[in-house]
């Protein structure tokens, strides 16, 4: 029996494939409550670092005996420790999480969505330890396009590699304040366009394409094309813009989710968007195929993920059991959307700045600016 390592990659595919995994998270007690690993399969519990610098004799009764157990802190140093003094006691084999939260807040799983016409292919990036969702299709000739596009690059590049194919559009649908965009490098590292929709951008420091109403893009050779078309869906942001692949999906970004709505007050202007935020749920997808399946920006538990790993529900059914799109009143709209706002997403505000290529900061630094949940939705 030993000490072990497991990767973010690892837990990430085992949260998806409900494997069950006993969890001891050694930060402090406020940093789990925020954000922890959680999953179907999970069970954790939280006994921070300090307290157990001693020994590890108080919590041997709560560890079971017929599971994986995982030990995880902030970075690893911690978790290997406490780990190391379990297998002691114990004799058990007992994990250590490998760069700690840290490598899980970053982790990518790709999830394939469906075949998408003329032999094309979606797939979904689900960031479990963030909620960030982000999309890749890929035409037969093995054209690509990405949406919403995080700034874990290395790990989009290392599939379009698997897959041999070549960007030709990253798009974000808006101006992000949760997660630092990777767009503009896949722009530098594959010479793709990058797409922005223009009335988010008034501030931006970089050159881009500006990703408009009705507009069209698309990937695949001639005959085989496989299109990608703007809808204008502001309110989360007044630029927000949705996209529809393949006449399938609605990729919404941040306006709506699969259990929630977008939150209207990033920018300071809750009350001056929360009437587009209306017309864009209420209206202009109303008025879409309501067949189309919705591929939001982020999910807020894990809840909504499927057996298959994924994320999405069609327009129909969030018409009817998304709390977000029952308010026929729109002073009761107003009313939910402005009284349920939750707390704002770390360092949103040099988020946006960096987004908008006014900063750049050290790597280490983006990192700590991301860490923690998503809160781009009404609720949480």
């Amino acid at each position: 029996m030993s000490l072990k390592v497991m990767t973010a990659n690892e837990l990430g595919q085992k949260i998806i494939a409900r494997e069950d995994l006993f969890i001891l998270d050694v930060r402090n007690e406020d940093a789990y409550q925020d954000w922890k690993i959680e999953g179907d399969s999970i069970t954790s519990i939280n006994k921070p670092y300090f307290d157990l610098i001693d020994g590890v004799d108080e919590i041997l009764g709560e560890l079971p005996k017929d599971k994986e157990i995982l030990v995880a802190c902030a970075k690893e140093g911690s978790s290997q420790f406490v780990a190391e003094q379990i297998v002691e006691a114990t004799g058990q084999d007992v994990y250590y999480l490998e760069g700690g939260m840290k490598n899980y807040s970053e982790d990518l799983q790709p999830v394939k969505l469906g075949d998408l016409s003329n032999g094309g292919e979606l797939y979904q990036f689900v960031r479990l330890g963030k909620g960030c969702l982000s999309y890749i299709a890929v035409a037969k000739n093995g054209d690509a396009a990405i949406v919403d596009t995080t700034r874990m690059v290395d790990q989009y590049q290392a599939f379009l590699d698997d897959k041999k194919a070549t960007l030709k559009h990253a798009i974000d649908t808006h101006l992000h304040a949760d997660h630092i965009s990777g767009a503009r490098t896949m722009r530098e590292r594959t010479g793709a366009k990058y797409w922005l929709p223009s009335k988010d951008a008034d501030e931006v420091q970089f050159n881009y394409e500006a990703f408009e109403d009705g507009q069209e893009l698309t990937i695949g050779a001639a005959g085989e094309e496989i299109q990608l078309k703007a809808v204008y869906s502001p309110g989360h942001t007044i630029g927000s813009t949705s996209v529809i692949i393949d006449d399938q999906y609605l990729v919404t970004g941040d306006i709506l989710f699969v259990e929630s709505i977008g939150r209207p007050d990033l920018a300071g202007k809750a009350e001056d968007w929360v009437g587009d935020l209306r017309n864009s749920l209420y209206v202009t997808f109303k008025n879409l195929d309501q067949n189309l399946k919705v591929l939001p920006a982020h999910f807020a538990k894990f809840a909504e993920v499927d057996e298959h790993g994924r994320v999405f529900e069609t327009l129909e059914e969030l018409f009817k059991t998304n709390e977000g799109l029952q308010f026929e009143d729109e002073a009761e709209f107003r009313s939910y959307v402005t009284g349920n706002l939750p707390p704002q997403p770390n360092s949103y505000q040099e988020i946006r700045q960096t987004n908008m290529g006014k900063i750049d900061p050290e790597p280490e630094e983006k990192t700590e600016m991301e860490i923690g949940p998503n809160r781009c939705a009404v609720t949480e």
